[in-house]
């Protein structure tokens, strides 16, 4: 694989909870200043003898309509966010003109997000590949005993669900449920200065780690709660969790619920209706209709328990994750497209 290194790409955000807004416009700022950049780094690729472009998200359409131009070969789209409903505003009509004109292929990741997309579209769906270490990790001394343990994996911004969480920790320990959640994330911008001040001011920065710290320490939650910061490598944590916990306000599973699967977790996730390849309520975790903490505090307590419950989700939820989210399997799908995409430009 060569790579060719650019300052940036710039990006169109149109996705469900990211499109520009109010002061978000001025995150279009950014991507105008990187476009000068973008731009050279295409028109350099441009006599590479590629057979096929993917664009690895939906966010860089623009460009990659930009490449396809310059390059003559067929576009493949990877959707990965749940994108504003089809028809809702002339951005989303533009986007959806785009790739009903450019694209010979569109991939979404799962049928939640392919619900978001237009149906007219050479729609396909291939799931994330995940690949698991054979080998098993070694247990930290006293796994199994002492109280149960609920993971939380992801950047820490409000969006996903992490002061929900806290607060139905909270709840849990008035009730005097022994279990303790152990949260793996950092802040999504580590910065100082006048630029960390400047996207504080309009609400881009927030340091949510100082914020929960506070928060744990006024609720007397030090042992409920453990902030680990980054984590280098999550298999290490993984066979250390009883229960993941995914209270996110996107009302989508993500990667650390089928990341956990593969360890025999089962996660409680905050979901309205979940299709079969996000979560299977009852059978490989829990699905609560919103990040409600109460909700959340209901669904970790009958878990945590239930011992029995747990592992027998737990199991499920390892067998549906090598069933649906296998690399191997995947990988194939995606060079199976490929082929099918270049036989029917070949072919017109």
């Amino acid at each position: 694989m060569r790579t060719h290194p650019v300052k940036g790409l710039s990006q169109f955000d149109n996705t469900r909870y990211g499109y520009y807004r109010k002061v978000r416009w001025l995150i279009l700022l950014r991507e105008l200043l990187l476009l000068p950049f973008a731009l050279a780094g295409l028109w350099r690729l441009r006599r590479e003898p590629f057979d096929l472009i993917h664009i690895n998200e939906i966010t860089l359409l623009p460009l990659g309509v930009v490449a396809k131009w310059l390059l003559r070969v067929p576009m493949v789209v990877h959707v990965r966010s749940l994108q504003r409903k089809p028809g809702s505003g002339l951005r989303t009509r533009w986007l959806n003109g785009l790739l009903r004109r450019y694209a010979d292929a569109v991939v979404a990741i799962d049928h939640t997000v392919a619900a978001t997309l237009e149906q007219e579209l050479p729609l396909s769906i291939v799931h994330n590949g995940l690949e698991v270490a054979s080998q098993p990790v070694e247990k930290l001394p006293g796994d199994g005993v002492g109280p149960v343990k609920v993971g939380f994996l992801g950047v820490l911004i409000p969006l996903k669900g992490i002061f929900e969480l806290v607060e139905a920790m909270r709840i849990l320990k008035s009730r005097g449920v022994s279990i303790q959640c152990l949260v793996a994330g950092e802040n999504a911008r580590e910065i100082s200065g006048l630029k960390a001040w400047i996207l504080r001011k309009f609400g881009f920065a927030r340091d949510v780690r100082s914020e929960l710290e506070g928060l744990i320490c006024r609720e007397g939650l030090e042992d409920q709660i453990k902030l680990l910061g980054f984590v280098s490598d999550v298999r290490e944590l993984y066979p250390q969790l009883d229960i993941l916990c995914f209270p996110s306000h996107l009302d989508a599973a993500g990667r650390p619920v089928f990341e956990a699967a593969f360890y025999s977790v089962p996660s409680v996730v905050a979901v309205n209706d979940p299709l079969p390849d996000a979560l299977l309520h009852e059978v490989t975790g829990l699905a609560v209709p919103k990040p409600d903490p109460l909700l959340i505090a209901d669904a970790l307590q009958r878990l945590a328990e239930n011992p029995d419950l747990r592992r027998q989700l737990g199991c499920q939820a390892k067998s549906w994750a090598e069933e649906t989210f296998a690399i191997d399997v995947n990988a194939a799908r995606m060079l199976d497209l490929y082929h099918r995409v270049l036989s029917s430009n070949a072919s017109s």
